[in-house]
């Protein structure tokens, strides 16, 4: 059989772990990351999501990439990856952290259940700190929580959450009730 082989020097990255899928994304919020989003010769094609433009309410923002949908608000948000449709409520303090987004907006007959139920909306609640954590989609984290792998074995399964390589990961769909100290 004829064989032939191609030469590839553009990037590439095995993202096969927790740790390699958490260094890529956020390599993305440095000045000049090691993969260029913005490189022409070499244009990115998504598909339409016809999605608003990012809201940003008074937010403290640094090094940063912000997906389309998303409202944030009177918070601080520093070398992260904020996914689409993905809401950071006042007072909360995101670093190092990717979250996923969401697959959909809640209703208002959804949110007005949510209360009834004493159930945090889809995002991050007020007064949250999220530090070195991957939040899946769907995830729902109430106010008042911490989240953070300091203190913590490299490895731990949880109801609300798994640690793995010294990262928090919130499973996609998870609902982190108010106050909770991970």
């Amino acid at each position: 059989h004829r064989v032939f082989s191609h030469v590839f020097q553009g990037y590439w990255e095995d993202i096969g772990t927790i740790r390699s899928f958490f260094d890529a994304n956020l390599d993305l919020t440095s000045e000049l990351p090691r993969f260029n989003f913005f490189d022409m010769t070499a244009p990115i094609y998504t598909r339409p999501r016809f999605l608003p433009a990012s809201k940003i309410n008074g937010a403290s923002i640094d090094h940063a990439i912000v997906s389309e949908g998303c409202i944030i608000s009177h918070c601080h948000v520093s070398t992260s990856v904020i996914g689409v449709r993905s809401l950071v409520d006042i007072g909360s303090h995101i670093t190092r952290t990717v979250i996923m987004g969401a697959d959909s907006y809640e209703s208002e007959e959804a949110l007005a259940a949510n209360t009834a139920a004493h159930r945090p909306r889809i995002g991050v609640g007020k007064y949250t700190r999220i530090h070195q954590a991957i939040i899946d989609k769907n995830a729902r984290i109430g106010d008042n929580c911490v989240i953070t792998p300091h203190g913590k074995p490299e490895r731990v399964d949880h109801p609300l959450y798994y640690i793995r390589d010294g990262i928090v990961i919130i499973p996609k769909d998870m609902v982190v009730p108010d106050g909770t100290v991970i």
